[in-house]
């Protein structure tokens, strides 16, 4: 019985352990923050090679944290052309990274990538965040979490698209397309920061 008591304690222990690793919290990069890691060089589905300022435009960038595996980015994601459109027509970037490190073999390798790329006609770069670098900078907890940056690269907006990841139709605050619509007007953003809501980031120690 005292075996199987220190068994069970040694267990608890370990879920203890590994719960508390879950619920640690990546500190998110505060609005008006540079961004971070500008240069660093990512393949992409088309297997060229990208960096955050190689995307950028005159008057900014988006970037996605994105994936092939959650529920959450599925939901939203008949909303990524939407926003492609918004950027491309204020001059503004966009990219999405897959920085799901640990799913790798499971559906967010780069394979898999270029065959979500071709399936969903995505016409942004879609890029392999190695070792979920980026991700890590950035403090992104989220697929899919979203990140827009000025013309002098400077944070302005973080979190979720819109308000509504099940119905498009049915949404009534568009969070992304209102900062970006504010940003290039040079006024001031009345929402910088909302609730990212999704899948958590697979990474690995």
């Amino acid at each position: 019985m005292k075996k199987i008591n220190m068994l069970l304690s040694g267990f608890l222990v370990g879920l203890l352990i590994v719960g508390t690793g879950l619920s640690q919290q990546m500190e998110e990069l505060p609005i008006g923050s540079d961004a971070p890691m500008t240069d660093l060089s990512m393949q992409t589905v088309s297997g060229e090679e990208i960096t955050l300022k190689q995307a950028a435009d005159e008057n900014g960038l988006v970037v996605i944290f994105s994936c092939n595996t959650c529920p959450w980015v599925e939901r939203w994601e008949d909303r990524y052309p939407m926003v492609f459109d918004i950027t491309e027509n204020n001059k503004i970037g966009m990219i999405a990274l897959n920085p799901n490190e640990d799913y790798r073999e499971r559906g967010d390798g780069m394979q898999d990538m270029v065959l979500r790329a071709k399936k969903m006609e995505y016409e942004f770069p879609y890029a392999l965040d190695k070792d979920h670098k980026i991700a890590d900078a950035f403090g992104a907890t989220r697929t899919p979490h979203v990140y827009l940056f000025d013309a002098d690269m400077k944070l302005v907006y973080v979190g979720a698209i819109d308000d509504n990841a099940r119905d498009a139709n049915a949404v009534e605050s568009f969070y992304l397309k209102d900062a970006i619509e504010q940003m290039v007007a040079g006024e001031k953003i009345t929402q910088s920061k909302t609730k990212s809501l999704g899948c958590t980031i697979k990474r690995v120690d």
